[in-house]
């Protein structure tokens, strides 16, 4: 076959057309103003290592700010630009290599980048004395592109590069840091959230589905917790101005928290646990999964996004009271209370009877009146003296086997309880506060060498609380027949080893992409942190160490309750709609007579004269 000079010609023209069509940008230099002057004592400076310097064409100039991090060096393109693809290299240094990694490429139509979205994440070092390239692919225009620099880096970047071609574009496709959704946080003026009571005006995105679904909305950021708070990296709590649907939570709600998962280095405890709730059949389990979280275009790491334990319909789903209800059946509830090791730390809190701290989390601080104070303080006084009759043992034993079962030595530690308005029970949970179980506390590891329940062998127990849990499910006969009715329910119903180790696969493969950025941010997967018992080497091996805890710890609870597991081979079986039934629980307990809306699990289904088992999935 033979190939004109022309036609060679023209399909090198093309491919080159094609392969470069977009132009290399230019704007006005914009970024961070003070820089550091290492020829000079270090000393600040405006007027040498400028992010002009990223601009320049040299690879051997650079911008280096005097600030160590959330700075940044960038351009203002005049009008809104699809970004294609951009160009970096590093300051040629012995550290430059390492500066790089987990920069943070952004653009926006606000000066401020109040509005900025990410468009790359480094996640490789760079190579000193080239440019590095990499395609962009996010539909949005952008007047503004920058580049943030890395966590302690002082941005160090020798040359930077944008290419693209002038448009508004559109939100047909935008940029994830990985397959998990990412969480952007960009603050004014760039205030960095310091403590857990002023709140910091944000923007609020997130990026998902694989950057097809934007939520972008106003609201507010400020930290969270309580030990979490000490650790590098920082637990917050976001708030949007108005209820928001987000990802697929079943909340639409304001209020949001964004778990740190530090000592955790699995980044999954508490998603297994709130697994655990689910398959435990808890009235309510928080909504939670793992994001990628970037704060005024620093990469912070893998987060939990859950909800806020709180008065929601959604939530915990009780009358949420106003300071008008001051008497009568209004003044009955609802209230959510904590039994708190911090509760000294708040503003609204008591200690009770028996002496055991307790926070009111709603109503809350600001609104709570005396009336309501003194009243749920009495009430709780009285159901901890009269726990038979004023505690829902149903929700509290539950809870318990889900502390339990997951080895967690801070199940007594904070416990959430809550009061409905004219029911005179007090009712247990959500679960919450999992990053010290599965084998992962030094003070109780390994947990299943242990003869009995966690909360007597070490576990932390605030106030009172051991001997409380005591009278019920050691000393008390009715309480453990119950309790023992549940966990035969829950393992009959798909509470197995099979099933809870194909859970963990499936997170340690969600995990894989961002857990390696995470530990890239935070290189602890050596080192000793919070309670850390071992150090496993890798984050697989971390989850190996988890994925055997729960093998085991199935047949160890087994064994502590004197429970066979026989699978009874129950399947779904259809009820006659038309007859009249009625619903009973393993325990005997009624039901109704409606299966819609119970919870999942083993009930039996009496009609005419039969009675069989059914499986409510």
């Amino acid at each position: 076959m033979r190939v004109s000079r022309i036609g060679i010609f023209c399909l090198v023209a093309f491919w080159l057309s094609d392969a470069y069509a977009d132009d290399k940008l230019t704007g006005k230099v914009i970024g961070t103003q003070a820089c550091v002057d290492y020829a000079n004592t270090s000393k600040s400076t405006t007027t040498v290592n400028t992010c002009a310097n990223a601009f320049d064409g040299n690879l051997n100039t650079f911008f280096a700010s005097w600030e160590r991090n959330y700075t940044w060096a960038g351009l203002d393109l005049g009008s809104p630009h699809v970004i294609t693809r951009v160009g970096w290299s590093p300051r040629n240094d012995g550290q430059g290599e390492k500066r790089v990694q987990l920069g943070v490429f952004e653009g926006a139509n606000r000066e401020d980048f109040m509005d900025a979205l990410p468009i790359y994440v480094i996640t490789e070092e760079g190579k000193i004395g080239q440019i590095s390239y990499a395609d962009v692919n996010c539909s949005r225009g952008f007047r503004y592109v920058r580049y943030v620099g890395p966590a302690d880096a002082r941005c160090n970047i020798a040359e930077l590069e944008f290419y693209g071609y002038p448009d508004e574009g559109d939100d047909t496709h935008l940029y994830q840091v990985t397959n998990l959704p990412t969480v952007s946080i960009h603050t004014l003026n760039g205030e960095i959230p310091y403590d857990k009571e002023h709140q910091i005006v944000s923007q609020l995105t997130i990026i998902s589905d694989d950057g097809a679904h934007l939520l972008s909305e106003p609201g507010t950021t400020r930290e969270r917790g309580n030990a979490s708070r000490s650790f590098p990296k920082k637990p917050y709590r976001i708030k949007f101005d108005k209820k928001q649907h987000v990802l697929d939570a079943p909340a639409k709600a304001k209020k949001w928290t964004l778990i740190n998962n530090y000592g955790d280095k699995t980044l999954m405890r508490n998603l297994l646990a709130f697994e655990l709730s689910r398959r435990l059949g808890m009235p309510y389990t928080p909504y939670g999964t793992a994001v990628d979280v970037l704060l005024n275009g620093e990469y912070k790491g893998c987060y939990q996004l859950c909800d806020q334990v709180q008065v929601h319909k959604d939530r915990i789903n009780i009358e949420e009271m106003t300071p008008a209800d001051n008497e009568g059946s209004a003044l009955t509830g609802g209230y959510l209370v904590e039994i708190d090791a911090y509760a000294d730390k708040e503003k609204s809190w008591f200690r009770s009877n028996s002496g055991n701290p307790v926070t009111i989390k709603s109503p809350e601080e600001d609104s709570i009146t005396t009336q309501q104070k003194n009243y749920i303080r009495a009430i709780f006084n009285t159901m901890e003296s009269q726990w038979d009759t004023y505690l829902d043992l149903n929700t509290f034993l539950r809870h318990f086997l889900v502390g339990e079962l997951s080895g967690n030595t801070d199940t007594y530690w904070s416990v959430f309880m809550y009061k409905q308005r004219d029911d005179d029970m007090m009712y247990t949970g959500p679960v919450w506060d999992f990053d010290l179980a599965f084998n992962n506390d030094d003070r109780t590891y390994p947990v299943n060498n242990k003869s009995d329940y966690i909360y007597r062998s070490g576990g932390s127990c605030t106030g009172s609380m051991k001997s409380f849990v005591d009278k019920i499910v050691v000393n008390n006969n009715t309480a453990k027949a119950q309790m023992l009715d549940i966990w035969d329910e829950a393992r009959q119903g798909g509470l197995t080893e099979k099933n809870l180790v194909a859970f963990i696969d499936s997170l340690e493969t969600a995990l894989q992409e961002s857990q390696r950025l995470n530990f890239i941010r935070w290189p602890i997967i050596n080192q000793y942190v919070h309670q850390n018992p071992r150090l496993w080497g890798s984050f697989q091996a971390e989850v190996e160490n988890v994925r055997t805890f729960m093998k085991e710890r199935i047949a160890w609870m087994d064994k502590r309750l004197n429970y066979t597991y026989v699978d009874n081979g129950i399947s779904d079986e259809l009820v006659d709609l038309t007859q009249s039934y009625r619903v009973y629980s393993l325990s005997g307990q009624p039901c109704g007579n409606t299966l819609v809306g119970l919870r999942p699990g083993i009930y039996v289904v009496r009609q005419g004269q039969q009675a069989r088992k059914i499986v409510v999935r």
